[in-house]
């Protein structure tokens, strides 16, 4: 790998100072007492400092969810049948909470809030990253005929959304009590086994991944 600059450096580590910052604010005040002002003042960082990499405080929030360590491509490559493509779309959402849980419960209570228009995907350019990963995955695998639904790709990707958006809401709820892991699995294993139809030409025959008898 390419060996990072000075500034690169320096770049990066001022970012951390910045999200360190706005984290432990979080913590202590909330999504209420967060702004930039006092997010620069707990980094010891200037206004341009934080502008330079963020656009808004939300803007930052959703950098560090949009950032968590990635799946390796390879598991996501074509599965060779439906049941392949649930276990590899549910992993992608295992690793999310492993990476929520790395954040810790006050960071993700005050992420999720109405109030962060970063999480509007009607204002939002970009989703975050989870998202984006599965429905791209989903649209490879419904483009080489292995599962179709009677749902639209847009429809099932904002229904995986919510879906997880209220297993994140339940942990934190639950002060980190919840089996965040277990729920998750089960919730979208159970949404996609309904949702998602095996193979798609055979219309009418019994859908595989069902569970039911």
């Amino acid at each position: 790998m390419k060996e990072l600059s000075k500034q690169q450096i320096k770049s990066q580590e001022t970012k951390a100072k910045i999200f360190s910052a706005a984290k432990h604010i979080l913590q202590k005040k909330g999504y209420e007492g967060l702004s930039i002002k006092n997010i620069c003042e707990e980094a010891g960082v200037s206004n341009g400092s934080f502008y330079h990499h963020f656009k808004t405080k939300d803007d930052l929030l959703s950098y560090y969810i949009e950032e968590q360590p990635a799946i390796d491509p390879g598991f996501l490559k074509l599965p060779e049948s439906a049941e392949e493509a649930v276990l590899a779309i549910v992993f992608v959402y295992l690793n999310y909470v492993q990476y929520c849980r790395e954040l810790g419960v006050e960071f993700m209570a005050n992420y999720y809030t109405p109030k962060n228009q970063s999480l509007n995907p009607l204002i939002r350019t970009e989703r975050p990253y989870p998202i984006v990963t599965v429905h791209d995955y989903m649209k490879k695998c419904m483009d080489a005929g292995i599962f179709s639904s009677h749902l639209s790709l847009e429809d099932m990707t904002a229904d995986i959304r919510m879906i997880v958006i209220g297993n994140v809401f339940e942990w934190c709820l639950k002060s980190g009590n919840a089996d965040f892991e277990r729920n998750m699995k089960r919730s979208l294993e159970t949404y996609l086994h309904g949702a998602l139809l095996w193979p798609p030409a055979e219309k009418g025959k019994k859908n595989p991944l069902s569970k039911r008898s």
